[in-house]
Parts: C-alpha cells; structure tokens; sequence
C-alpha cells in the first residue's frame, strides 16, 4: 500500500482569511491535511484512527481567500501500528488582485504554487484495524485483484544518491563554484560524500574549461579523487554531439568503476545527440571490456526498451541501472505519470534512479525517492539550490536530497553499501 494518495481540492473563503481580511493562516493548511489523513487511515484500516505528529511543517507561500488549494496525502511507511505520510498543498486557482482588473478576476495556474508540505505520522491501534493489508504496487492507485503469483515491487530503505559535479554545459560565469582542476573535482567529491552522496558522475575539463574526453585527463581526475574519498565514479561516455565513438570512449582507458550508456538518439535542445544502435553496442562492448557497469542512461521511453534489448541480446548484464533523464528539451517530460510508467517498464530487481533538469530537479528527485528509486543531484543538471539563489557546489543539493530522504524513512547509502545494491562487489 506503499504510495496510496488521496487528494481533495477547495476554494478559500473570507471566513478562511484571518489576517488583513485576505491572508489564510497555516493552521488551515494543517487541518486540510489531518482530513486527508482521516480518509488514507480510513482507507487503509478502516478506522479514523489518530494523528500522532508531524516531523517537519514548511509554509512556503502566501494563500490568500479565493485561492483554490489542491491538497494530498501519501503514504510512505507502514509499521504495524504506525503510519507515516507526506502532505502536499498547491494553488492552482489565485485571484489575480491586480491594479486595473475586476476584483473578481481569477487565473488558473500554468504550474501549481506550493504552499504547504509536511511530513506526519498517524497511529491506528492494532485492535482497531479492521481491514487486512492490501497488495498494491508502490505509488500507484490500486489494481486489478492479484492472481495466483502476485509480483509486489519492494521499496529498499536505502537510497543511492549520485552527485554531477562538473557537466559538459555549465561554465563558471553561471555559478557560485564549479570544480574544474582534478584537485578542485576531488576536494568537490569529498564534500558530496560528506552530505551523503555515494556515486561522483563525471565528466572533466581542461584547465581553460572546455570539456575533454581525453584519457589522460580522466585519469588524472580519477586519481586525485581516490586520495580523497571512496566514493563510486561514473565516467560519462557522451561527449559532445557529433563526437565520435574512439573518443567517447577515451575514459574507459581508466577503468572506472562504472560508465554512462545513452541508450538512444535524442533531440537535445537545438542540437541532436546521436546515438545509432550499431555505436549503442560497440559502447556496451567497450565498457564491459573495460570491467566497468553500465548506467543506462534514458532520455525517452523507447530508450528503456532498447536497454531492454541490450539485455536480451547479451551486450549487457544483469544487475541492471537505470537513470531517467527527465526535463530535456527534446526529451521526456519531467512529470510524474512519466516517472510511474518509466519505472513500471523496469525489471524488479533492477535499480532505478531520476536526474531532473533545472527547476525540476527537486521535485522529480524527491517522488523517485518516495516511489523507491535514487536521485542524482548536481551543478550539471541544476544550479540553484532554491528559486533564484545560486548553489556554492553540488554539494549543498547533495544534502539537501539526503535530508529529504531521511524525513521519508531513507538512508543515503554509503559507498560500500551502493556498491552492494549496484552490484559492484561480489
């Protein structure tokens, strides 16, 4: 039952209003969410059952009466009396209230505002339960009844949190910081390691700051980082558009512990990252040859299926590792009716994690993390730590993923415990 939700919308009346005669106070947005929390108890226990706590309440923005708010709740954990969930609440109407328009001039919101979210944990006694536990896929809705063999999607308490220091597009004049020598890379990927990240992605640059595949530079990175952490390094195979394969392929040479696979063709932008299927294959065989995983990176729908055939015709192994990139001009959308049919195309015992581009970083990151997937986090994907406030590094995202992780009942998994999960080690 893991990922049941339950949603309610209504408007904000005057007698919501408590300051000015307009501002709502927060203790409405609370009491929308133990609603919320009454039907998902219901629903699961068939009790009421009772609200305990709440972990952590944030007010992110002003709702003001005749504001319409849509607010959920998910369940993230089951205990055998306790039950946590996370609570949501977005604008999705506003009165426009602006000089020269009717007071009644109202707007639906291209992008839902949210107001309110909240972590919080109900209690059901055991002698009040009065409903048996269903079997319901993590995240989504309940099914069809289950056959004679049921396929119940786990969800790990540990979460593989990888960090994407560098990238091939950001320049300094864009950031607060960006690591560019191998002692700048390697002094990056300690702290990423101290907020909790297990996995460095990598792409490196020469000192002028353009990006380079060159084997000699990589190896260089590649040392300086091992003095300073144990962390994984996933070395990118993508390069520039039009870069041919010898070259992607130059940090194999290094035989990092793992390496991007781009899984297909995408519009990238303005530009057009090719991929054939021919250099897809030669690429896999360049980086088992190497000794190194594969991460296969997945910027459409069809590129899942087409690490699929990769699998079926051998040219990679199990376990497998997949990263949707989401938020891509060009490429699949960063919402989440994507991410929950992304990851229903995965095998079970494979991994799966999320890189959001841009503003979609957190949110993205966040429902992988509540759906049982990983994240990567980094200046290559995002460069603000919030709305309009440059990140100093990646690694201030990195904790910011890690401490969301723990609110939910997840662990940022250390080194040595990624390399269990990504099957490095035997």
């Amino acid at each position: 039952m893991i990922g049941t939700r339950v949603t309610l919308r209504l408007r904000m009346s005057s007698h919501d209003a408590h300051y000015a005669g307009e501002l709502v106070d927060g203790a409405r947005m609370l009491a929308l969410f133990g609603d919320l929390a009454t039907e998902l108890l219901i629903r699961i226990d068939g009790d009421e059952g009772l609200f305990r706590a709440y972990e952590s309440v944030e007010f992110l923005a002003p709702v003001l009466a005749g504001d319409y708010i849509e607010a959920s709740a998910e369940l993230l954990t089951l205990g055998n009396t306790s039950r946590k969930m996370a609570f949501v609440a977005k604008k999705v109407v506003s009165n426009l209230r602006a000089h020269g328009v009717s007071p009644s001039a109202a707007e639906v919101l291209d992008e839902p505002l949210v107001v309110c979210r909240a972590i919080g944990t109900c209690v059901t006694p055991k002698s009040l339960q009065r409903r048996p536990k269903g079997l319901y896929m993590p995240g989504l809705p309940p099914g069809p009844e289950p056959e004679a063999s049921p396929i119940v999607t786990p969800v790990s308490n540990d979460v593989i949190l990888t960090a994407a220091i560098v990238g091939a597009e950001v320049t300094r004049a864009q950031t607060k910081y960006l690591p560019i020598t191998p002692q700048e890379i390697a002094d990056e990927a300690a702290r990423c390691r101290e907020a909790g990240a297990a996995v460095i992605h990598l792409h490196v640059r020469n000192d002028d700051g353009t990006s380079t595949q060159s084997k000699e530079r990589y190896a260089e990175v590649l040392e300086a980082i091992a003095k300073k952490t144990d962390c994984i390094v996933q070395t990118t195979t993508g390069g520039a558009v039009g870069m041919p394969i010898e070259e992607r392929a130059g940090p194999l040479a290094c035989k990092p512990e793992m390496a991007t696979l781009n899984c297909g063709t995408i519009n990238f932008g303005d530009d057009v990252f090719v991929n054939s299927r021919p250099d897809i294959r030669k690429l896999a065989k360049l980086i088992r040859e190497a000794g190194s995983i594969p991460e296969l990176e997945c910027y459409e729908v069809g590129h899942v299926e087409e690490a699929l055939a990769l699998f079926r015709e051998e040219h990679i192994q199990a376990p497998l590792h997949f990263q949707f990139v989401l938020g891509v001009a060009g490429g699949i959308g960063a919402r989440e009716e994507n991410v929950h049919y992304l990851r229903s195309l995965v095998p079970p015992e494979a991994t799966w994690g999320v890189a959001a581009v841009g503003r979609h970083q957190v949110p993205m990151t966040e429902l992988a993390m509540r759906l049982g997937g990983h994240a990567r986090v980094g200046l290559e994907d995002n460069i603000y730590l919030s709305k309009g406030v440059l990140s100093e590094g990646s690694a201030p995202l990195v904790a910011r993923a890690a401490a969301f992780a723990r609110e939910i009942g997840r662990t940022p998994a250390d080194p040595t415990r990624a390399r269990q999960l990504l099957g490095l080690t035997k």
